[in-house]
């Protein structure tokens, strides 16, 4: 049968009271971007979405805003996915909140072909006792209370999502959308699941094991001296020269003084982190697939592609060649990125979690067996 054919996946999503507005809307609207062409007929929606209450009775959000359910756990269709999201009643553990969705969770899940949770929502999944010795990803705020309280779970305090069996779990709340990408491209291949990024002005699909913190958020998060614009500045500077007189002169200090309060504030040197951030950026680059592995190099300050090649691999235990090859996207028109808008959508998101430190990582959490 052609994909073209197919009916919409079934998605539900559990509304309660107190659930989070994010955590409730962020990946439902990722999924109802999603479009496949159906030739002369048009753009055919890839997915359901369904709401779903505890009752019947209308539920309030954490911002005030009002959900209607379709259906009531008395009443649900058959589900392909199953959300969990996150909310404040959820993580008080209160048994007229959690223990219905427990039950309603564990009675689907042999007939689901995924369940899924979002930020606090991992509270909910880990009280049906279906994650025992799973490992998951959790916002970093619940992440100690959750172990504590489920020792049974093996809890990421850092990644922004993981797939275990078919168990997903994500962190925050726009980690939601990072992994709803991941199951769009599940789903129906990269070149949808970045149809919806640029629809959704998200410019990159972070694999699930990057961390909650990027290399720049650590920076300005952990410092407020005359250090902490430096991040932003480097990002935008990549491809020159970035040495340490560089760096001390742009920081009003002399090159001895910068790199000594640079490695006792940051507990690295400027060169170990400017390398980290060249190399995040080019397997930006290399993932987009329209430029040569020895251009990508030099365009982010690498002196020659040799040097390029034996840092990128010293780091991530790959080569560029090898990287590209498993991450690669179509750069196609339907795929691509605005390139005029993309610099300022790097640093954005480079604030909010690009910098992944190794690849094992990315092979954690499933990122690895993207085609």
């Amino acid at each position: 049968m052609k994909r073209s054919k197919m009916a919409p996946k079934r998605i539900g999503f559990i509304g309660f009271d107190g659930v989070g507005t994010m955590e409730m809307t962020t990946a439902a609207a990722a999924f109802n971007c999603a479009e496949i062409q159906e030739g002369e007929r048009g753009p055919k929606q890839c997915y359901e979405i369904v709401i779903i209450g505890l009752s019947n009775k209308p539920f309030v959000a954490t911002s005030g805003i009002v959900f209607k359910p379709h259906k009531s756990f008395k009443n649900a269709p058959p589900l392909d996915t199953l959300v969990i999201p996150g909310g404040r009643r959820l993580t008080l553990l209160k048994t007229q909140i959690g223990k219905p969705i427990a039950a309603f969770v564990k009675a689907r899940a042999g007939c689901t072909r995924r369940i899924v949770s979002v930020c606090s929502g991992i509270y909910g999944l880990a009280m049906t006792g279906l994650l025992a010795g799973r490992k998951v990803a959790t916002h970093w705020r619940y992440a100690q209370d959750v172990a504590r309280r489920f020792p049974e779970v093996q809890v990421d305090d850092n990644a922004i999502f993981l797939k275990d069996g078919p168990f997903y779990t994500s962190a925050g709340a726009t980690a939601g959308i990072d992994l709803a990408l991941f199951l769009i491209e599940e789903d129906y291949g990269a070149r949808v699941a970045l149809a919806v990024a640029r629809e959704l002005i998200v410019y990159f699909k972070r694999p699930g094991g990057q961390e909650q913190y990027s290399e720049p958020l650590q920076f300005q998060t952990q410092s407020i001296s005359r250090l902490s614009e430096l991040a932003t500045w480097t990002l935008g500077h990549l491809h020159e020269d970035l040495s340490v007189e560089t760096l001390a002169a742009k920081a009003c200090l002399c090159p001895r003084h910068f790199s000594r309060r640079f490695k006792v504030e940051f507990g690295t040197t400027p060169a170990d982190f400017v390398e980290r951030l060249r190399l995040d950026e080019s397997r930006r680059r290399l993932s987009n697939g329209d430029n040569s592995v020895e251009n990508v190099g030099i365009s982010v300050g690498f002196r020659s592609a040799g040097a390029f090649r034996r840092a990128f691999e010293r780091r991530l235990g790959v080569n560029p060649t090898e990287y590209r090859r498993r991450f690669a996207t179509s750069s196609s028109p339907s795929a691509g990125v605005d390139r005029r808008r993309d610099s300022n959508g790097f640093l954005k998101s480079c604030l909010i979690g690009l910098f992944s430190k190794s690849l094992d990582g990315e092979r954690a959490s499933g990122c690895a067996q993207r085609p």
